[in-house]
């Protein structure tokens, strides 16, 4: 490999994995974590836990007795997925 494509694939690696961290971080503009928990709970869901994955906030809790896997809208708290674990 010559030294130009070898500065190319490391310049490349590392902006992928630059990319891929900040999908896992919370944007600036969302809404703190507490706050969403605090939404499902106002929504019945309890000993829920949340982290920033993919653009939203993702995590599980229980409701009604079962553990439900969930989505939430960074920005308005809305869960965007809720399904229950097998």
């Amino acid at each position: 490999m010559t030294v130009t494509k070898l500065r190319v694939f490391v310049a490349a690696v590392a902006l992928a994995g630059a990319s891929a961290a900040s999908a896992d971080t919370p944007g600036s503009d969302w809404m703190s974590k507490e706050h969403a928990l605090q939404k499902l709970s106002q929504q019945g869901y309890a000993n829920a836990y949340l982290k920033a994955d993919d653009g939203h906030w993702e995590g599980e809790a229980m409701k009604g007795g079962r553990i439900y896997e969930l989505h939430v809208d960074p920005h308005s708290g809305a869960i965007t997925k809720s399904e229950p674990k097998h």
